[in-house]
């Protein structure tokens, strides 16, 4: 008899927030990134504040700071080169600009609440991880919740030794999901470091090529972009993650449930 390959099982979903599941485009976090770094006289591109997206943000702010331009640049306007002293003092000024434009920065990107829905209807346990700290997603989590998404379990930066692109939120996240080995767990993500971080936990990872910080666009700004750029861009995006190790990849998270059905087994 022909031996047929049986679909790999999986049981949990971890998934990231901004430009994944709220925030089309993750562009609270970019915008907050621009002011309080022009807070302390440095003007940063968003290139710049997109870099570092998906780790811790106090390391974010870090590895912007590090950056060589913008520590010649603040080495000329303060004297000296930056200091951990100075990423705690940004870092500082981050938390409250960053929890203020929060909650009218949450939309639930359109197609999520159906998505996860057909996922739990599946047998599919929802979990999350983020950037963010428990203080901001306090913020973030009611407001998701008026648009229909509030997974099961949520873990914050500051509730692991290390965020991304270490396995830590991951393996906390289905700790409290219950679920394992982690190979039955999809971690979903914009970010190549949040994929990074679900290899290395040893999960299945999807990308999001269209509504996260790859692309880094609003959806009005998408729908009104000329289709052949558009394609273009996202041929590039597509071809970063799979250099970055996904093992799938989804223009938004609306689009799970076709691509787990293709590739996935949910039956006991």
């Amino acid at each position: 008899m022909e031996n047929i390959q049986q679909k790999p099982r999986i049981k949990a979903l971890i998934l990231d927030w901004a430009g994944t599941t709220i925030d089309y485009g993750s562009l609270a976090p970019v915008r907050v990134f621009m002011e309080v770094f022009s807070q302390f006289g440095i003007d940063i591109t968003e290139e710049e504040a997109r870099g570092p997206m998906g780790k811790a943000k106090r390391a974010h702010i870090a590895d912007v700071l590090n950056l060589p331009r913008i520590t010649g640049l603040w080495t000329s306007i303060k004297g000296v080169k930056p200091t951990d002293r100075d990423v705690q003092d940004i870092y500082e000024n981050f938390l409250p600009l960053q929890k203020k434009i929060l909650a009218a920065s949450s939309k639930v990107i359109p197609g999520i609440p159906e998505a996860i829905d057909w996922c739990r209807t599946h047998g599919l346990k929802i979990g999350s991880t983020t950037g963010y700290t428990r203080e901001l997603m306090d913020v973030v989590i009611p407001e998701a919740a008026k648009g229909g998404y509030s997974p099961e379990v949520v873990i914050c930066s500051d509730e692991v030794s290390e965020g991304r692109p270490k396995p830590w939120l991951n393996f906390r996240a289905a700790e409290m999901l219950g679920i394992y080995p982690m190979k039955q767990i999809l971690v979903v993500d914009d970010t190549p470091l949040g994929i990074l971080a679900g290899k290395d936990a040893g999960c299945p990872t999807v990308a999001v090529s269209k509504t996260g910080n790859a692309l880094g666009l609003s959806q009005d700004e998408v729908n009104n972009l000329d289709p052949i750029d558009l394609e273009g861009r996202l041929a590039k995006i597509i071809q970063d993650f799979l250099e970055s190790g996904a093992d799938f990849i989804v223009e938004s998270v609306a689009d799970l449930p076709g691509l787990i059905e293709e590739h996935f087994c949910l039956k006991v």
